[in-house]
């Protein structure tokens, strides 16, 4: 089991709010996607949040495009999970290939603040929050495989790694 700091957003929060499609082809520096991170949603993001933050929001997380720095942005943060009550279905693959564990969980948001701490056990699928417990599907093997890994790219280096 892990304790996390929150960040709490609301619903259909898409691509273009979490990284702005503006800075795309223009940032390549690690630092400097980090920095765009949810700036036209929540100007404190990027210089406030911590290694090891959790994102909790409401339904469809992640709309809209497939660019990664929708995700990479959060990850180059530190963000360690996202727990939504739904995802877009190819920001959910993303997560999953970068390395961001995405817990679709229902009612958490509504129990719980931004700055307050949630505790997530990967093994017993549970949130616990605001005194809750929140259940949520297990990770398949193949995903917990992925997530364990950092990633889809190191896992499969790792696994092609010649000697």
């Amino acid at each position: 089991m892990s304790t996390h700091r929150v960040w709490v957003y609301g619903d259909n929060v898409n691509t273009d709010v979490i990284f702005p499609g503006k800075y795309t082809y223009t940032l390549k520096a690690k630092e400097e996607i980090a920095s765009k991170a949810l700036e036209d949603l929540d100007p404190t993001f990027a210089a406030s949040v911590l290694p090891g933050d959790v994102i909790i929001a409401g339904r469809n997380w992640g709309n809209g495009s497939s660019r990664e720095q929708a995700v990479t942005a959060l990850k180059f943060c530190g963000v360690r999970a996202i727990i939504a009550e739904s995802f877009g279905g190819i920001y959910l693959r993303n997560c999953i290939n970068q390395g961001i564990l995405p817990i679709v969980c229902a009612g958490v948001r509504e129990v719980i603040r931004t700055g307050e701490t949630v505790e997530i056990d990967i093994e017993q699928a549970e949130v616990r929050a605001a005194g809750q417990i929140f259940t949520f599907p297990r990770l398949s093997p193949s995903v917990q495989a992925i997530y364990d890994a950092g990633g889809l790219v190191p896992m499969l280096a790792a696994r092609f790694q010649t000697t």
